[in-house]
């Protein structure tokens, strides 16, 4: 167990992120309270049953009355939205954060509705799985991951010291960036091999009808692997796409001229490009393993399925 760091933590969302959040509060003890809040009463219900928290409603308002911690976990495009709900109600010297996947948005969102003297920290945790909803969180998410602030120009710095203490209980590394060149790193390392792979799978899916259903018979490790982002929560990467646009647009220019690269090598048949290529990219997989971001088993660990 850990010390206690926060009498009342609001979770406002309770999905796959928001859960995991909760289950590790629980497991570590980090909190005295936690009040959960979601639109949907089937889905807070469902919190209760799992035991997520100490008290429910479906009122973000009420959630965050005498909350010492805020945690804004819901689609980026209803940022705003929350911000709105739930100004009135929060107490002086609040902190409130979000784990949202695009930063500039977040801020632009939510800021201007930040009442004086509450602390609005801006966060992205990079950790996640393809599964959504109170059920697919779980303690331990956050272990070894980076959590990144953008905090404001104006941001109080015990508050930001609090909060990535918060973070760092959770076992995640804590850092800090510009919120636009957050949004520029995260188009590339996250938003753009998402949209790749939708649009793999896409396009396997209406070839299906051609190949008779082979596509999906034949799943090969490429394919099944670009399913597994393909599943993700289409309301949450709709999102992404409309809030982070200008980045993810130019880095899907600089991809499509890479493309444009390859499909040259290929057609000519200039194999030395392509061995220059792919040792290259060979070695940033190792770096990835390297720098602890995810761990060298065989077959991404899909042996264990055979278990």
């Amino acid at each position: 167990m850990s010390e206690i760091l926060f009498n009342r933590i609001a979770l406002i969302g309770i999905g796959l992120i928001g859960s995991s959040i909760a289950r590790d509060i629980q497991k570590l003890g980090l909190a005295r309270e936690v009040v959960i809040s979601t639109r949907s009463a089937e889905t807070l219900k469902r919190a209760e049953e799992l035991d997520l928290g100490t008290s429910y409603t479906t009122s973000a308002s009420e959630a965050v009355r005498d909350a010492d911690l805020v945690i804004v976990s819901v689609p980026v495009g209803a940022s705003e939205a929350v911000a709105i709900q739930i100004a009135s109600s929060l107490k002086p010297g609040a902190i409130v954060t979000d784990v949202g996947s695009t930063k500039a948005s977040v801020i632009a969102q939510m800021a201007p509705h930040m009442p004086e003297g509450v602390h609005f920290i801006p966060g992205h945790p990079l950790a996640g799985t393809e599964k959504s909803g109170p059920d697919a969180g779980f303690a331990g998410l956050f272990k070894g991951r980076w959590c990144i602030f953008t905090p404001l120009p104006d941001t109080d710095a015990d508050a930001l010291a609090r909060l990535g203490g918060f973070w760092q209980a959770l076992g995640s590394r804590v850092d800090e960036m510009d919120p636009h060149h957050h949004d520029k790193v995260l188009a590339i390392v996250s938003h753009l091999p998402h949209i790749i792979a939708y649009n793999i799978v896409g396009t396997a899916d209406d070839l299906e009808a051609v190949t008779e259903s082979e596509v999906i018979k034949y799943s090969a490790s490429g394919f099944r692997d670009f399913t597994r982002l393909a599943a993700s929560d289409p309301t949450m990467w709709r999102d992404v796409c409309l809030h982070n646009k200008d980045a993810i647009l130019e880095m899907l220019a600089r991809f499509s001229e890479d493309l444009a690269y390859l499909q040259r090598a290929i057609r000519w048949g200039e194999g030395d490009k392509l061995i220059e290529l792919f040792t290259r990219t060979r070695a940033v997989r190792r770096s990835i393993i390297e720098a602890g971001q995810d761990v060298d088993v065989p077959d991404f660990g899909r042996h264990t399925l055979d278990k």
